[in-house]
């Protein structure tokens, strides 16, 4: 460390902090080593946890131990996590953040208990991959069994295919399903589950989500094929970010009646989800849901909202409703399975709050769509898009993207997202 191909990684995770030391190391391991009587750390090897634009809210390094247990030499393979340390807007924007305390809560409290709720209707769904080791003081920092050697891999290269795509929607509606639940049998649960990405402190002085709509009007500007979309982006200029924050601020600060509000996974994209392949066949076992930092309570319909810009690629978007209605067949069978005796909402409902939340999918479509696929072009990180004008500019010209707005304000324009409410 550093790696040979340092231009692929984040920068302030090419060289680990003086603190990940043996000693560091040793307390980790004794953290799940309890029954140990002698334990001699041997060999630990750390590098890049992912490669630029897989995250950006935390730093993370892969690391290798070797170790002897009582007599028996043993290799514990971990994924740390760690706050932003390095000056910059990383740390500006997540130092005051709570994604932290979330994130630890979210693996030893919550979806511990969502877990064994599956377990006790006989379902042996895995929500999250082994905890090791947590710690807020006095630094923050959590440390995961790395599932790569179990398997486990992120997609590079590609989109998720069908059954991957299903399989992640699957876990999405059991999840969803076990929070709803008990969001509305114990509200005071959730009560620290406030703080999603777009409503953390200072978002709104954030450039890349604020001046996004602007941009992209500038792009169109010098295109003459496209002017006659600028009128539509002009009259939601001024309520694409400001509709998206109160989205996500909706269940605290004004919840509807009707809402339907679950705990949301926050960031539910292709690079937080791990997918496992028999190695012969190719069948696809089981998919990994990841980092649980922006979970926050909020409308049901926008982890799927995110989903349709964060997961599908655009052939598969035109079969959004396909997947809606599988992940709503599983939401309504796991909530009668686990004993719910409320009212179940109704698809009908779903549609209307995806036509309610309007504004964060706008928002999606003209700030995070052209980020996203620059990230999948390679050449791209979070951190050039957060600190770098021309980068935030350039994104707005490619061709893959223009095709795709064309196609999303069209079918925008067609469902009445541009008329006023």
């Amino acid at each position: 460390m550093p790696p040979n191909n340092s231009q692929n990684y984040n920068a302030d995770e090419l060289e680990a902090p003086a603190w990940l030391n043996d000693e560091f190391f040793t307390k980790v391991l004794r953290n799940f080593e309890t029954d140990a009587k002698e334990l001699q750390l041997l060999k630990t090897e750390l590098s890049p946890a992912t490669l630029k634009g897989d995250h950006y809210a935390s730093v993370m390094f892969r690391a290798v131990v070797e170790y002897e247990c009582d007599g028996r030499q043993k290799t514990k393979r971990m994924i740390m996590k760690t706050m932003p340390a390095m000056d910059g807007h990383k740390k500006d924007m997540f130092g005051d953040s709570t994604i932290f305390e979330i994130e630890i809560d979210m693996y030893t409290r919550v979806i511990p208990r969502f877990e064994q709720i599956l377990r006790d209707i006989g379902d042996d769904t895995v929500l999250k991959a082994p905890i090791l080791f947590h710690e807020l003081s006095p630094r923050k920092i959590i440390i995961f069994e790395d599932i790569v050697p179990l398997g486990y891999e992120v997609l590079r290269g590609r989109y998720a295919n069908s059954e991957e795509i299903k399989q992640a929607y699957l876990k999405l509606a059991k999840w969803h399903a076990i929070s709803y639940k008990i969001n509305l049998e114990e509200p005071e649960y959730f009560e620290n589950y406030r703080q999603g990405l777009l409503s953390m402190p200072k978002i709104e002085d954030n450039e890349f989500m604020s001046q996004g709509v602007d941009l992209l009007i500038r792009q169109l500007e010098t295109m003459p094929t496209m002017q006659n979309y600028i009128p539509l982006l002009e009259s939601v200029r001024e309520k694409l970010f400001k509709g998206a924050i109160a989205s996500f601020r909706e269940y605290f600060d004004a919840p509807n009646d009707d809402g339907l509000y679950v705990l949301c996974h926050g960031d539910f994209h292709s690079k937080n989800l791990m997918f496992k392949h028999d190695p012969s066949t190719g069948k696809l076992l089981d998919v990994m849901l990841l980092d649980y930092q922006l979970s926050y309570v909020g409308p049901m319909i926008n982890d799927l909202i995110y989903s349709y810009y964060m997961l599908l690629n655009s052939e598969q978007r035109e079969n959004f409703p396909q997947w809606l209605y599988f992940y709503y067949t599983q939401f309504k069978e796991t909530l009668q399975k686990i004993g719910f005796e409320g009212r179940i909402p109704n698809l009908v409902q779903l549609l209307e709050q995806r036509t309610q939340q309007k504004y964060f999918e706008l928002f999606l479509l003209t700030t995070f769509l052209p980020a996203w696929i620059a990230f999948h072009e390679g050449d791209t990180g979070p951190e050039d898009l957060m600190t770098c004008p021309d980068t935030r500019k350039r994104i707005y010209a490619g061709q893959e993207f223009l095709e795709e707005l064309e196609k999303r304000l069209t079918k925008y324009l067609h469902l009445g997202y541009f008329e006023d409410n």
